[in-house]
């Protein structure tokens, strides 16, 4: 691929998952502290690993929240489940999903996200109530 063409591909994927994100971005970091590293890993991370089409965006997402959950890594977790909003994941799938690790990581952990969920929602004004599983 030629690296004007992963340029795009990198900066259309960060304008997907990351738009309307208010906080600090990764890179925004690692820019501080190495510039050509940052724009080589914006490139690899954002514009290689997470432009993928072999699964897509939304359970990409969905799977991130997941690892993110169970690894207890919260500042990192409110940036993918913006991420996940955008991409078309629903709150209920989100929740479910957070639910799901109370299994792998236990209710302290589960509890942590969930609330960063309900931050995230209430920031975007979208009623952290309507999260619960319809009814089946």
């Amino acid at each position: 691929m030629k690296n004007e063409d992963l340029k795009e591909r990198t900066r259309k994927t960060a304008a997907l998952y990351f738009e309307g994100w208010k906080g600090e971005r990764p890179y925004d970091l690692w820019r501080l502290f190495d510039p050509e590293l940052a724009k080589e890993l914006s490139l690899f991370i954002t514009g290689q690993m997470y432009a993928r089409q072999r699964i897509p965006h939304p359970l990409r997402q969905l799977v991130t929240i997941a690892a993110l959950t169970v690894l207890e890594r919260t500042e990192e977790l409110r940036l993918h489940i913006h991420a996940a909003l955008n991409v078309g994941c629903s709150p209920q799938e989100i929740a479910e999903v957070i639910f799901q690790m109370a299994t792998y990581g236990g209710m302290p952990v589960v509890n942590s996200a969930l609330k960063v969920l309900r931050e995230i929602l209430e920031e975007r004004g979208m009623p952290p109530g309507k999260t619960g599983s319809p009814s089946s």
